[in-house]
């Protein structure tokens, strides 16, 4: 019986070209690309306007999304959950996703001609199913401040 329902999935995969984890992966990207529309959509309604989506500074580093708030640039972390079972997705954002957007951070304000006086980390938390309503969009704002070996000296 298992093997059987085994057997038509993975069939089914294939028949539409996809791979062994392609069932769970499509759906965490779409789940991931819906919670930024939804983040984005928050900010614009708070006032925020928004600069960037998925702004790459180069290989590795990625920000979700950037925003201006009034004289103030803002890197925005998005953290989509289904649900809270295994806590807040504000929990997601630790020390080394921290350390990560801290030097994103750095590297994005080193490529503006005149960068911002004023900057902050804000996390945005999405808690839903895709595309159902009733999903909860929460805005944390300064949800942390710059990484410590990305302080400039003084």
């Amino acid at each position: 019986m298992i093997g059987t329902r085994l057997a038509r999935w993975w069939a089914a995969l294939i028949g539409r070209g996809l791979g062994p984890d392609a069932a769970r992966s499509v759906s965490t990207a779409d789940t991931g690309q819906w919670g930024e529309r939804e983040a984005a959509r928050l900010l614009r309604r708070k006032g925020l306007r928004i600069l960037g989506q998925r702004v790459r500074i180069g290989r590795r580093d990625e920000i979700d999304l950037v925003a201006r708030d009034g004289a103030t640039l803002v890197f925005v972390e998005v953290k989509t959950r289904r649900g809270e079972s295994f806590g807040r997705p504000l929990a997601a954002v630790d020390r080394r996703k921290r350390h990560a957007l801290s030097r994103a951070a750095v590297r994005y304000l080193r490529k503006l001609r005149r960068p911002p006086r004023f900057f902050r980390f804000d996390v945005v938390e999405v808690v839903g199913l895709l595309d159902q309503p009733g999903a909860e969009v929460r805005h944390i704002e300064n949800a942390f401040t710059l990484d410590r070996p990305y302080l400039p000296p003084c």
